[in-house]
């Protein structure tokens, strides 16, 4: 199955370091970052596993919640908490899926054979609180994530649901934003975008961000 934008993230339910979980009912009317990664006590995971625990109160703000995934137990998943709780200083205050015969691994695509047939990649699906797939991040074993790229799409994504507007390439929340070509209405612009706007060119319009 290849998932897409826009497609409903597949419910499932399996077992994790929280006890059994069903993903929808879990998820329930928050943002979700799903993240899978190779397996349990590597150390690459672990320091991504801390930044994901030291992050919640970020999380928490956006109506986000975190759940990783890996094909170990969940015994094994509980063990190496307490790892990354010691090394990374922090509180592993998220759930981890433990997907021993990898069906949300399957469900998900997160095994790419050419990288590893038993392990999966670094995935990354944000799912919004109508359980649709608004970002699929796909990062290599050898790659730690950038968590802060994580959290400025999310912040990106619910400006963006909220107004008329799109975000230029490297966009930082309180930076100006773009007025999408779809709104060309002078009357609607003046309303949509009361703090006006310059214009590069006649497609390349920005105006300040509107809920700053």
């Amino acid at each position: 199955m290849t998932l897409r934008l826009g497609d409903v993230a597949p419910d499932f339910e399996q077992d994790s370091s929280i006890g059994p979980l069903k993903f929808h009912e879990w998820a329930g009317n928050s943002w979700v970052v799903l993240f899978s990664h190779p397996a349990d006590f590597t150390p690459v995971c672990t320091t991504e596993l801390g930044l994901t625990a030291k992050l919640k109160p970020e999380f928490d703000k956006r109506n986000v919640k975190a759940i990783a995934l890996s094909v170990d137990a969940a015994e094994s998943h509980k063990s190496w908490i307490k790892d990354i709780e010691e090394t990374q200083n922090t509180v592993v205050g998220f759930p981890i899926i433990a997907d021993v015969d990898k069906k949300v691994s399957v469900l998900y695509d997160m095994i790419h054979p050419e990288q590893s047939v038993t392990a999966t990649v670094r995935s990354v699906f944000i799912v919004d609180p109508n359980k649709k797939v608004r970002l699929i991040l796909t990062y290599p074993l050898s790659t730690g994530r950038n968590f802060n790229e994580i959290l400025r799409v999310i912040d990106a994504l619910q400006l963006t649901d909220g107004y008329t507007v799109a975000t230029p390439g490297n966009w930082q929340d309180g930076d100006d934003v773009i007025i999408p070509l779809t709104v060309q209405d002078p009357d609607v612009i003046k309303q949509k975008y009361p703090k006006g706007f310059t214009a590069a060119k006649p497609y390349l319009r920005l105006t300040p961000q509107p809920n700053k």
